[in-house]
């Protein structure tokens, strides 16, 4: 296992060192297991909380958590959370205790815990205190809840999402009572804020086994985005597809690269398939399927609270991802132009969208590749396909005499098309001459 900071064992050895017992516990436990370097470290004790302050007196302390029993202390400027071995009251909300209780036992504060991977303590030495088998959980990669399942989910709806991205990104399967709770218990998930399930669903379509959860648990996710549910199922009758929509998918969230904008956009860019579907000549067709999912997407993820560039990305995306682009340089400078950014990022969408398809057309990544060397010449060549790059700008047209307003953008744009067409040359003297010729 990897060693724990200096500062989390000093803390360790201080409560100690005062007659108390105390632990690391929870995900960085679960991750010095797993052979990964926790993020944080979350420390358990019997002590306290006014104990705790006492054994740190003589370091800044921040009590911003003291009502539930963390006390926040600062090593060598690093915040060290220290809390107080505790069990939860009722869940009113399905989110949080409505109060605490302190306890001296280990045991009961393990107890209370999401999920046996998450309940195992240990202290600097790597002695591990488990009472709930999380340790065998672990290494047969099951995900299981302390105790009662329903309590669990029930004391904390968000436990649902948690324990369907653990099967994500860990590769972990639920075990069967566990699993059952979660879709007995799924509508809780509406009592929980659009920002938390938010980032537990990005965090679920990037894990490594983002294909089998989606499949798996399509009808959780359809809690809080009801409109993918019409994809289960959905045969597309077209030759072009061996998946139906949802299947389709789902291989398309595994295939492009795990970042959460790519991820957003693969899991939504056929969302509007089932809405605009139509058989003609016993084939089945999408038109205009595209700028439907974009528009659902878009609204999707503001009801999610998503920040307006992550809405605005997935929805260009969704919107483009289904648009021909000619293998012509003209062509792609225009498209690099209009898309900017994700010009690279659409390719991507492109290229995993075809990956889904039936395994004959999978050749057509290879058209994907042309189009991305185009462009990746036309950068490496410093080549002008957008407005900044062009030799002249609006300043420069009004000291030859125009006078600011539309004319000037006007004529920036003709400027760029006719650089794109390659009928100009981007020289600051050519595009004055051509702009004073044509337009005064």
């Amino acid at each position: 296992m990897t060693e724990i900071p200096s500062e989390v064992a000093t803390a360790l050895k201080k409560l100690r060192q005062s007659g108390f017992e105390a632990y690391i516990i929870g995900g960085c436990v679960r991750d010095r297991l797993l052979g990964n370097t926790p993020k944080d470290y979350d420390i358990t004790t019997s002590a306290l909380p006014e104990e705790t302050e006492k054994v740190f007196s003589k370091f800044r302390i921040i009590e911003t958590g003291i009502k539930h029993g963390t006390v926040t202390v600062l090593i060598n400027k690093s915040p060290i959370e220290i809390t107080t071995y505790r069990i939860d009251s009722e869940y009113s909300d399905n989110r949080r205790p409505d109060s605490v209780v302190f306890t001296k036992s280990l045991r009961e504060d393990a107890a209370r815990r999401d999920f046996t991977m998450n309940a195992i303590a240990s202290d600097e030495n790597g002695n591990i205190v488990d009472y709930y088998g999380g340790t065998d959980d672990i290494k047969n990669k099951i995900i299981r809840c302390v105790g009662d399942p329903n309590e669990r989910f029930n004391e904390d709806a968000l436990r649902i999402l948690r324990a369907i991205r653990f099967s994500s990104v860990l590769d972990f399967e639920i075990e069967s009572k566990t699993r059952d709770a979660i879709f007995n218990n799924k509508e809780l998930l509406k009592n929980i804020s659009a920002e938390r399930i938010a980032s537990e669903f990005t965090k679920i379509l990037c894990g490594k086994n983002a294909r089998r959860v989606i499949m798996e648990y399509i009808d959780v996710i359809g809690v809080f985005i009801p409109e993918c549910l019409p994809m289960k199922n959905f045969d597309q009758r077209n030759f072009h597809h061996i998946y139906d929509v949802l299947e389709h998918t789902a291989f398309t969230v595994e295939n492009i690269p795990d970042e959460p904008i790519l991820r957003l956009a693969a899991f939504f860019h056929d969302i509007g398939k089932p809405q605009t579907f139509f058989i003609e000549n016993g084939i089945g067709h999408f038109y205009g399927h595209s700028e439907v999912g974009a528009k659902m997407a878009k609204k999707i993820l503001s009801r999610l609270k998503y920040d307006n560039h992550t809405r605005d990305s997935v929805y260009s995306l969704v919107r483009y991802h289904d648009t021909q682009i000619e293998e012509k340089k003209s062509a792609v400078k225009r498209c690099m132009n209009k898309h900017g950014d994700i010009f690279f990022d659409l390719l991507k969408l492109k290229r995993a969208d075809n990956l889904a398809q039936a395994p004959e057309y999978h050749n057509r990544t290879e058209y994907v590749d042309r189009i991305q060397k185009i462009a990746e010449d036309i950068i490496a060549n410093q080549e002008c396909f957008s407005l900044k790059q062009v030799a002249v700008n609006g300043s420069d047209l009004i000291k030859v005499g125009f006078t600011p307003g539309k004319l000037i953008g006007e004529c920036l744009n003709d400027i760029l098309d006719k650089i794109i067409k390659g009928e100009l040359d981007n020289d600051k003297q050519i595009l004055l001459d051509y702009a004073v010729k044509k337009y005064l």
